[in-house]
């Protein structure tokens, strides 16, 4: 079976991580939120088709964000027009940010007692979990609050208990065939005994139920350590993608 192709994960990517604030521009899609994650807060392009009003488009998302108070900010991926890069630099854009897109085969359900999967929302174990990740600035932690109002597609919160307390935490989203996985965190005191592992085979289960059977994540290409841990799990890189700031 072949893996998802990266239209594919980038329309599950903007499924999954909702914005309040979304504008499309020809084949550039514009969102923002609270200025939290770079995904919900971020253009990028559907197609990578040339563009004859491309250098019009980059001034009109200039706008937008300014108009939301945010730094205006462009998600380069393999879907890129030709020639945004050079326009962008020219703008006063820089680079910065590059994340690993991973997708997996089917085969990583596994069901665990000891996981919950929320339906209805996180709870406040969820969020005490996740917040302990050291990129869980505020804004990013009050966009997790808005979420469940902004979701369409079927959504769990994972929480992985041992003896009672909370020890690792997850998102998993069924779109279609294809399971996002999001906000993988364990409590420092917990981590090094599996628990991730755990965590996504129980939510591959909860996905498998709905009919979304590919596994798929986004991780900081730095974060080494969680790469090898889902290369164990069978995922492998689809794709990077960038983020280009001005300001």
């Amino acid at each position: 079976m072949a893996l998802p192709d990266v239209a594919m994960l980038e329309r599950a990517a903007l499924n999954a991580v909702p914005a309040p604030k979304v504008a499309f521009d020809g084949p550039i899609v514009l969102r923002a939120f609270h200025g939290g994650t770079g995904r919900a807060n971020a253009a990028c392009s559907l197609s990578d088709a040339p563009d004859p009003a491309l250098a019009a488009r980059l001034k009109r998302l200039e706008a937008f964000y300014q108009r939301a108070g945010l730094k205006p900010r462009w998600r380069s991926t393999p879907l890129d027009p030709p020639g945004v890069l050079d326009l962008l630099a020219q703008q006063g854009f820089t680079e910065r940010d590059s994340t690993s897109v991973m997708a997996g085969r089917p085969g990583l359900a596994q069901p665990d007692p000891d996981v919950t999967a929320l339906e209805d929302g996180p709870d406040d174990d969820w969020h005490a979990v996740v917040a302990t990740a050291e990129y869980q600035v505020a804004a990013r932690q009050q966009e997790k609050r808005e979420q469940l109002a902004l979701l369409a597609m079927p959504s769990a919160w994972l929480v992985l208990r041992q003896e009672g307390k909370a020890a690792a935490c997850g998102f998993v989203v069924a779109d279609g065939s294809l399971a996002g996985f999001f906000d993988i965190a364990v409590r420092p005191e917990n981590r090094r005994q599996g628990l991730a592992q755990r965590l996504m085979k129980a939510g591959a289960a909860w996905a498998a139920q709905k009919g979304a059977v590919f596994p798929w994540l986004q991780v900081s290409s730095e974060n080494t350590g969680a790469q090898a841990l889902y290369r164990t799990l069978g995922f492998v890189e689809a794709y990077r993608y960038t983020y280009w700031v001005k300001g």
